[in-house]
Parts: structure tokens; C-alpha cells; sequence
């Protein structure tokens, strides 16, 4: 099918869930916070599911194609993975400069980075039986997760990197093995620190995809709508990516109104061509949507296109996020009937 719609990763938690004007008025948390869950600890599983529960039948019900979790379960996208891993002390958090240039309390490195026990494995098995959808996950990047610690261990953020990227593989590994359709490595610093990026993320990415056979996908964006308001009209680190082994790669082009001539150098990978605008919340008409996916067509062939929002949907109302799916949804119909698929 040509044109098919999925999310980035996250969709609203309910604010019953999870304390929502707290998570806007703070950057997204590196280590655990806790305190934004309003369910009691005992409690807090059932109310996962059922939050879930509910992400999946909005995803259903608005027509998407590939379903997530919502990432319902998480304080932020990364820091769920990042704080089950060895080698960190949660207890003593250090500090690192957000993309904003703020200090945010970060997990403390204070030995070897090493995965003890599969994170998101039970989210997956529980995702797909609630749908019969094409499903997928979303892992924190190595690179990005590096830059989201103060290393206290290694002699270079260099090795700290390739640690990570040994603990993301076997995640994916599990994933995949558990009947994950895509796995998708979230690293919007490659973006936000695009000269380290170059140095050695990209050699930490490919790492983390080491062996990897399923469908792999790579996030870089920048940065979440509701905290990083300004945007640039084009990536810092974007046709590096070609170097990848991942089969696609996810961008965002409604806010910035990026120039899509830059898809143009990434010719052998699927593009998740981010069309969904999180600044505003207007919803879109899917004539809007479908013009946007229109810009990037000379440059990207319509069997590799793929409709997605910007970035997670994490920030938005509840319904803002709905119409804004139904409208991508629609978009993508337009531009099948336009393009025979």
C-alpha cells in the first residue's frame, strides 16, 4: 500500500494518568520522575493498560496503518530505558545541557553501561494483543542517550556511546524476536550536536543496528513543539544518515518547513515524512496534510513515503491529537487516489 500512516512514537497520556500540566512545565525527564504518575504505586500497571489501551483504539480508530503503545508507560522517551541499565547511579543524578542549552539532572555513569534484563519486551507483547495491526516500538539512541549522562567511567563519551549501543541491540534483538514489526532508534541529538554526531554517533548507531534484520527506523528531529519553539529550516545532520543500515528514516518538515530537496541524498531509505504540525493546535485539513507530503515527492519516490506526525504527540490535547490523525488519515487517501495506490 503506498502512503501508509503511523505515529512517531507517543500519544497523549490522560491527564488522570499522569500529572500533564507538571510534564509541560519541566524539560522531559532523564532520570525517573516519579512524582508525574497520579496513581498509586500498587495501582499504576492496571492504569498503564488501560491508558494503553485506550492509545491503541484512538490509533485504530482514526485509520492509522502501524500502531504504537503511545509510549504510555514513559516520563519521557528516553529516560524509561536509559535508568533500567547498569552502570548508572540513579541515586547521585549528574547534569548535562538539554538541546536547549538548560541543565537537566541526567543519569550519572559510574560504571560499564550494560543491559540486565529486556526493557520494553512486555509493552511489545502487550501491544499486540490488543491489535492486529502492524505494530512498533521505539528504543532511546545510543549517541543520544550518551549525550543525556554525565560520564563519570569512561575515558571518552566515545566508548560511553558504543556501550549504549550494545544494550539498544539487544533490546532490538528481543523485539524483534517478541514479533515486533519495526523497531524504531529515536536520536534527535544527532541533530542537536551534529559535529559529535559525525565523530562517533553514527558509528554508535550502526552498532546498535549491528545484525539487526527486521525493519529498522531512525528518528531526528528538532526537538519536542512544546519545548523547542524555534526551528531551523534544515537538518545539521541529516544526509549522513545514507551511512546507516537502518531501512528508514523519520523527519519533520510541517513546522520547519523544511526544504525536502535534502530527502533527495538519502535515495536508498523509506522516509517517514513528519506532516503533522505539534506548534499548532489548529487541526490541519487533510489538504494541508496531503500538500506537505507533496513537497517532498520530488525528491523521495511515493513507494517510500511514509505519513507520520513531526514527533511524539506527547505534549498535545487529547483531541487536537485525534483530529490531527484523522486528518493525516485522510490525506494519505487523497494522495493514493492521486497516485493509483
Amino acid at each position: 500500500m503506498l502512503f501508509p500512516t503511523t505515529l512517531v512514537g507517543s500519544y497523549p497520556q490522560p491527564d488522570w494518568l499522569i500529572d500533564r500540566e507538571k510534564l509541560a512545565g519541566r524539560f522531559p525527564p532523564r532520570v525517573r520522575a516519579k512524582e508525574l504518575w497520579r496513581i498509586p504505586e500498587p495501582y499504576l500497571q492496571e492504569a498503564w493498560e488501560d491508558a494503553t489501551r485506550i492509545a491503541i483504539r484512538a490509533q485504530e480508530d482514526a485509520g492509522l496503518d502501524i500502531v504504537t503503545d503511545g509510549e504510555i508507560r514513559r516520563e519521557s522517551y528516553s529516560n524509561r530505558f536509559a535508568t533500567a541499565l547498569d552502570g548508572v547511579d540513579l541515586d547521585n543524578p549528574g547534569t548535562a545541557l538539554d538541546r536547549s542549552g538548560h541543565p537537566n539532572p541526567v543519569p550519572r555513569i559510574t560504571g560499564p553501561i550494560r543491559r540486565r534484563h529486556a526493557v520494553e519486551v512486555e509493552d511489545l507483547l502487550f501491544l499486540k494483543s490488543q491489535t492486529g495491526k502492524p505494530v512498533k516500538m521505539t528504543v532511546p539512541g545510543p549517541f543520544t542517550m550518551s549525550c543525556q549522562a554525565q560520564n563519570d567511567f569512561y575515558e571518552t563519551d566515545a566508548e560511553a556511546a558504543m556501550d549504549y549501543a550494545v544494550a539498544v541491540n539487544a533490546e532490538m534483538r528481543d523485539l524483534f524476536a517478541a514479533g515486533a514489526d519495526i523497531v524504531q532508534i529515536d536520536e534527535p541529538y544527532m541533530q542537536a550536536r551534529p559535529e559529535k554526531a559525525r565523530e562517533y554517533g553514527l558509528a554508535a548507531l550502526n552498532r546498535a543496528l549491528e545484525g539487526i534484520t527486521g525493519t529498522t527506523a531512525v528518528h531526528i528531529c528538532f526537538g519536542y513543539a512544546a519545548i523547542i519553539h524555534v526551528r531551523p529550516s534544515g537538518y545539521s545532520f541529516l544526509p549522513e544518515l545514507r551511512g546507516c543500515s537502518c531501512r528508514q528514516v523519520s523527519i519533520e518538515t510541517a513546522q520547519s518547513n523544511l526544504d525536502c530537496k535534502v530527502l533527495g541524498e538519502l535515495p536508498d531509505k523509506q522516509i517517514m515524512v513528519g506532516c503533522i504540525d505539534l506548534s499548532d493546535m489548529n487541526v490541519e485539513t487533510p489538504e494541508t496534510v496531503a500538500a506537505r507530503i507533496r513537497r517532498a515527492l520530488p525528491y523521495v519516490a511515493k513507494e517510500r513515503v511514509i505519513l507520520a506526525p513531526d514527533c511524539g504527540m506527547k505534549y498535545l490535547p487529547r483531541d487536537v491529537a485525534v483530529g490531527k490523525l484523522r486528518s493525516m488519515v485522510e490525506a494519505a487517501k487523497i494522495l493514493r487516489r492521486e497516485h493509483g495506490g
